[in-house]
């Protein structure tokens, strides 16, 4: 138990002197900034302002509404199949593994 303290003690000391300004030994000012930053763009604005220029709420209902109608009617747009490219990317493909 002793060695698990003399390991964190010091460990503490770096972290808390690194939020202490010597000069006046208290916080430092910018203390916390990145979680408060991190906090703030992750928080979600409940009254948005939108200008003419942005994307307005309900942009594409009409591409939307659409779709929610032929899937209710049964009229579901088909799949579209895409190919790719034979082009090596590295992967085995039954080959050796191996320049020969």
């Amino acid at each position: 138990m002793s060695s698990k303290l003399t390991l964190l003690a010091p460990a503490a000391l770096l972290i808390g002197a690194c939020a202490v300004d010597p000069a006046t030994q208290s916080f430092d000012p910018g203390f916390g900034e990145a979680q408060k930053y991190n906090m703030a763009i992750q928080t979600i604005d409940p009254d948005p302002v939108y200008t003419a220029e942005d994307a307005q709420p309900g942009d594409n209902g009409d591409k939307g509404a659409a779709a929610v109608k032929r899937y209710r009617t049964g009229n579901v747009k088909a799949v579209e199949m895409m190919g790719t490219t034979g082009g090596g990317s590295g992967g085995s493909s039954g080959g050796s593994s191996g320049p020969q």
